[in-house]
């Protein structure tokens, strides 16, 4: 079974490329929602993050305040870690698990686990290939205001990130999402061809061939 990395920066289209894996039959691991799991009432995270940022970041339900947390984590890079340090072994734990899961069945050809901070957390070397998911920072910008997202926000995020070159620069393999959803499962589809997990069906009306030779930038 292979095993895909799949990043890339805020906004620019990794839940859409986790969703076409889906619908080709790739079972799928997101990490945002098991950040969420790690941080739920009655997990040690949830504890240790009120330990260290205090009580108004819990709400009279017992529940994070992710809104509250997000404001202090992502407005000063210190804090920021502290929370890294809390939540991202926890994550990573409850990943790699889910692989082993995965692994022990053998229906599946491949398993994609979508990281935002893939090469952040140095865990490149857990996958046959990594995907990077990348864009213009216009297009970025433009997406993530539809989110309705202020610049300051916007900013403090993308801040809390490697530049997207980089993110690029390590990849095996970027997807350039700056057209429609099919030209982003046309390049995804001749990634997997390469690994033989689908066969290769590129959208005919686009009149166009794809390339790639890993690793390198999916044109069309």
């Amino acid at each position: 079974m292979k095993l895909f990395g799949l990043t890339g920066g805020i906004g620019m289209g990794k839940s859409a490329a986790a969703q076409i894996f889906l619908m080709r039959g790739i079972p799928v691991v997101d990490t945002d929602n098991l950040a969420r799991r790690v941080v739920a009432p009655g997990q040690p995270a949830l504890s240790e993050i009120q330990r260290a940022f205090g009580d108004e970041v819990i709400s009279p339900e017992g529940t994070l305040r992710r809104d509250v947390l997000a404001r202090i984590a992502f407005s000063d890079p210190s804090a920021r870690e502290k929370l890294e340090a809390i939540t991202h072994p926890r994550i990573r734990e409850l990943w790699k698990k889910d692989l082993e899961e995965w692994q022990a069945r053998t229906m599946h050809k491949a398993v994609c686990v979508v990281i935002p901070l893939l090469f952040e957390t140095n865990a490149e070397s857990e996958f046959d290939a990594t995907i990077c998911i990348a864009c213009s920072p216009s297009t970025q910008r433009s997406r993530l205001a539809i989110r309705g997202w202020g610049a300051e926000q916007t900013a403090q995020r993308i801040a809390a990130q490697w530049p997207i070159d980089k993110k690029m620069a390590k990849a095996n393999y970027v997807v350039w999402n700056e057209g429609s959803l099919e030209i982003l499962a046309a390049q995804l589809e001749v990634i997997a061809g390469q690994f033989y997990i689908w066969n290769l069906r590129l959208p005919a009306r686009h009149g166009a061939k794809a390339t790639a030779d890993p690793p390198g930038r999916i044109s069309f």
